[in-house]
């Protein structure tokens, strides 16, 4: 009998980026040096990833096949890239910052990978969310990120609440963010509606040279001088 003839399939790298301009904590060199081999990439943002690919050494950004995937991206415009894969090309998934597939619409190339029996190598680089959570101070043991909550009052209030009770309850800290224009709007909230004995951390420009992490009690934060935090990306964490 004939043996069937299986063709070399591609890698999906998952690739890091920086969490804003100009961050002082560079991506690590092997992470760049998988960049810097590729070709073809998907990217939430093709500005942000070209950009990324620079200050990676990329040896010439004209080079760079590119697809965009964000909400707007059509399941088939996606398959139909990916499916270089199958040709045993590589292919690099980029975030707009940070981890792809991580409150990130790169998640939908994965699944595709695995669907189509592709190797996945995530690599090493900034998670906000990660470094949000190891500067809190709050349980690292249990955690849930919600990512966004609802923008109206009163169902934010009663969402807010509602993870009070389950950090304090279950011991399980809760992470979530909000579109930088929100943040003033967020905490505005935040700060009439939680116990004042919760604790509250607040965690923006994560790795950036204006990086600012504190994590007070609701009573202490009303007590004092809230952060200016428009258009500032930000990650928040309630505790007990």
């Amino acid at each position: 009998m004939e043996k069937q003839k299986i063709e070399p399939r591609g890698t999906l790298y998952l690739l890091p980026t920086p969490l804003g301009e100009n961050p002082f904590q560079p991506i690590p060199e092997h992470t760049a040096a998988v960049a810097r081999g590729l070709k073809y990439f998907v990217a939430e943002r093709a500005k942000t990833a070209r950009q990324a690919l620079k200050d990676m050494g990329y040896p010439d950004i004209r080079e760079a096949e590119m697809i965009e995937l964000n909400e707007r991206t059509e399941e088939q415009e996606l398959e139909e890239f990916l499916a270089i894969l199958m040709q045993g090309h590589s292919v690099g998934v980029m975030s707009e910052a940070g981890c792809p597939g991580v409150a990130d619409p790169g998640a939908r190339a994965v699944a595709w990978a695995h669907r189509h029996g592709v190797k996945v190598v995530p690599l090493i680089g900034p998670s906000s969310i990660l470094l949000a959570l190891m500067a809190s101070g709050m349980n690292g043991q249990s955690f849930c990120f919600h990512g966004y909550l609802p923008q109206q009052k009163g169902e934010l209030a009663q969402r807010l609440r509602k993870l009070e009770q389950q950090a304090l309850t279950q011991r399980q800290t809760q992470l979530f963010i909000e579109p930088p224009y929100r943040n003033d709007a967020l905490l505005e909230v935040a700060f009439q509606t939680l116990s004042p004995s919760t604790r509250f951390c607040i965690a923006a420009d994560l790795s950036l040279e204006t990086e600012f992490i504190a994590a007070k009690t609701i009573k202490e934060w009303n007590a004092g001088v809230l952060p200016a935090l428009n258009k500032r990306p930000a990650i928040f964490l309630i505790g007990s």
